[in-house]
């Protein structure tokens, strides 16, 4: 996670809009975050990660308002 919110916006942007990158940048940033602080919100946002690309288009929305992926603050 710490690797994903120090990158660029646009570059962050750039991941979450190119769909097979797209999910595995999700994924990765989901089980860093898990590793990182195991809580039921980093749960529930790797399982959502793991349901494919429509998650990760609302994170790509929810970046370019808040700049951080929903669930993984």
């Amino acid at each position: 996670m710490k690797w994903f919110n120090s990158q660029s916006r646009l570059v962050q942007l750039i991941l979450l809009l190119i769909p097979g990158v797209n999910w595995a940048v999700e994924v990765f940033v989901r089980v860093s975050a898990l590793l990182e602080k195991p809580n039921a919100e980093h749960i529930l946002g790797f399982v959502l990660s793991l349901f494919g690309l429509i998650f990760g288009y609302v994170d790509f929305i929810w970046v370019l308002l808040f700049n951080h992926l929903i669930l993984a603050k």
